[in-house]
């Protein structure tokens, strides 16, 4: 081979090699790339591992987590249980064991003595509702019934259960007892302390509450933007009337209404009428101000504090 040719030759393959190794480098520093995106996709752990292998290492990392799952099981509230038990314990006799409310009884409660009233002077409640659930251990239970009488008299008693493993059943594992009835609790002040003449105030109430309870014109007409509230239907009343008013603000006592988005919050005393007679009803609300009208921006259910009409 002459030299000329012979260095004609190594001058070409000297960019040629340069060139391959540039390729390989190309597909290292893509590699590395790749096994960064896969890293972070992984997790931290992985993107460590991906960087401490170095560029021209690329290593699987799989991220494995171990998860603990606890399942609890809650059971539910015994006190419709104790109620039914109570309820046939108190209409049974142990002379009549195959009575309807016996058998009933003994169902719930397998070990428990059933009653032994005198013939033809059994008092059976009228009505018997629970009032008070204790949960003592894990599947130990107590709960307090209250039985109400025709001639307006109440007693307690309290009745111990168990539930199974998974809380789904119970057991009456005693006879009841009778116990002293719940003390009431102290009553807060009321934060109605503002009281509202007649006025602007009073008729958009009044309004409002004809309409809510008597069907006597269209609810929306006295709700803010945005508000939405049905009238009760049917109708209970057939007439409502507002008999009282408090407030939280004094705002509520302007004579004229005040700018647009004064908000006040108010206790409103009512007395609907039905053919039955008289009923006294409390709400609380919250009125708005706008374009010189007040307008309910929230009727509250069962926040009342102060007992409504005495």
């Amino acid at each position: 081979m002459s030299p000329g040719k012979h260095a004609s030759e190594s001058g070409a393959a000297a960019p040629m090699a340069a060139g391959a190794r540039l390729e390989a480098m190309r597909r290292r520093v893509r590699l590395s790339r790749l096994a960064a995106w896969t890293a972070i996709a992984a997790g931290p752990i992985a993107l460590g591992l991906a960087i401490a292998s170095g560029p021209t290492t690329v290593r699987a990392a799989t991220a494995t987590t171990s998860t603990a799952v606890r399942t609890t099981s809650t059971a539910a509230d015994p006190g419709g249980y104790a109620q039914v038990f109570v309820g046939a314990w108190l209409r049974s006799s142990g002379s009549d064991e195959s009575s309807a409310q016996a058998r009933l009884a003994q169902s719930l409660a397998p070990d428990v003595d059933l009653p032994d009233p005198v013939a033809g002077r059994q008092a059976k409640p009228e009505s018997v509702v629970p009032v008070r659930t204790a949960q003592h251990d894990d599947d130990a239970w107590s709960v307090t019934v209250a039985a109400q009488y025709a001639d307006g008299s109440v007693r307690y008693y309290t009745v111990p259960l168990v539930s199974d493993s998974t809380g789904g059943t119970f057991t009456v594992t005693g006879a009841p007892g009778v116990v002293a009835g719940p003390a009431r609790a102290t009553v807060p002040a009321s934060p109605y302390r503002v009281t509202v003449s007649d006025g602007d105030l009073t008729s958009a109430v009044g309004e409002f509450f004809a309409a809510y309870l008597t069907g006597a014109g269209e609810v929306d007409r006295y709700l803010a933007p945005g508000v939405n509230l049905s009238a009760v239907s049917p109708a209970p009343y057939t007439a409502a009337a507002v008999q009282q008013v408090s407030a939280v603000e004094q705002a509520a006592t302007a004579g004229q209404v005040p700018g647009d988005g004064t908000t006040v919050h108010i206790l409103a005393q009512v007395n609907a009428q039905d053919a039955r007679g008289r009923w006294p009803l409390a709400y609380e609300l919250t009125l708005r101000a706008r374009s010189g009208r007040w307008e309910v921006a929230a009727l509250e259910s069962g926040t009342v504090r102060d007992g409504g009409v005495r």
